[in-house]
């Protein structure tokens, strides 16, 4: 399951027990609309494993800003708190899989 993540909510996300996973995105964005569903099923994957959360960088630009994010989709991965990866466009399933694999 996805959780929503905002500018006020993303510390605490980010520094939970487990690894997250936050897919920054915008309603206008046509690669953000066809990885949407890869990362959905990527969740549910690895339910309870790592946290993934949806960031509407139209509604949280500060969010974008804070990461140097100049392209959308932009996933950034974190782990103990830290950001440990980062991924620019969009991705079949096999590639982000591996990314979430190398999370955990």
């Amino acid at each position: 399951m996805e959780v929503k993540i905002t500018s006020e909510n993303l510390e605490t996300y980010k520094n939970g027990d487990l690894p997250l996973v936050v897919d920054l995105w915008a309603p206008w964005c046509g690669p953000c609309k066809m990885l949407g569903p890869v990362i959905s099923e990527l969740a549910e994957a690895y339910d309870g494993r790592i946290v993934v959360g949806k960031c509407d960088i139209e509604e949280n630009d500060d969010v974008a800003i804070d990461f140097g994010v100049r392209n959308i989709p932009t996933i950034l991965f974190f782990k103990g708190g830290k950001l440990v990866d980062k991924f620019v466009g969009a991705a079949p399933k096999n590639v982000l899989d591996e990314k979430f694999k190398a999370l955990l």
